[in-house]
Formats: structure tokens, C-alpha cells, sequence
């Protein structure tokens, strides 16, 4: 109601999950593992631990 935006994740009908956060590509991108890799149509998005963390309960086990 305030208008504010805050990160979030949720699941879609198919099962997949969405993430809602801050796109950190450029400047995340050099600092990937090195067995860690993105296709060009992937980007890095960093959420809060907190956000993480709240979400777990809501994702399912299998």
C-alpha cells in the first residue's frame, strides 16, 4: 500500500519458483565460482538472507 517494493519468491502453477530481487549481474558476474555459470538469458539476482530464510517454510520438500 505504500508503494514500496521489497524482494519475494513464489511459486508458479508449473512448480518453478520466481524470484523477485536485485539484479547483480554486472557486478557479480566476475565473482561466480568457478564451476557456477549463467546463459545470457540468466541473470544474477541477489535476495536478502532474510528473505530466504522467511520463504523456507513455504517451499515444499519435494
Amino acid at each position: 500500500m505504500s508503494g514500496d517494493t521489497c524482494p519475494d519468491i513464489f511459486e508458479l502453477s508449473d512448480g518453478s519458483f520466481a524470484v523477485v530481487g536485485t539484479d547483480a549481474t554486472e557486478a557479480l558476474e566476475s565473482e561466480l565460482p568457478a564451476d557456477a555459470a549463467r546463459a545470457d538469458h540468466e541473470r544474477i539476482v541477489v535476495v536478502s538472507r532474510e528473505t530466504l530464510i522467511r520463504a523456507k517454510a513455504d517451499i515444499p520438500e519435494e
